[in-house]
């Protein structure tokens, strides 16, 4: 069995154990944490290898990334 299956199951069964919608929001917010302190840890290694800095970051702030809708392109 492989590593994302095994995750699977595991989630699984984390999930069959929620009972209630305050248990549902407790599970969120801990997956938002977990993801957050990964995106962290990998942004710090980022900084810290010199890869990104000040500058990086303030570039990202103005950055507009949205892929244009073209909405008469996409009608049928």
């Amino acid at each position: 069995m492989s590593y994302s299956q095994l995750a699977q199951l595991e989630f699984m069964n984390a999930v069959n154990s929620i009972n209630s919608e305050s248990e549902l929001n407790e599970f969120r917010d801990l997956l938002a944490r977990y993801f957050a302190q990964k995106a962290q840890k990998a942004v710090d290694a980022l900084w810290d290898k010199g890869v990104i800095n000040n500058e990086t970051i303030e570039a990202w702030g103005e950055e507009h990334m949205r892929t244009p809708y073209h909405y008469e392109a996409n009608r049928s």
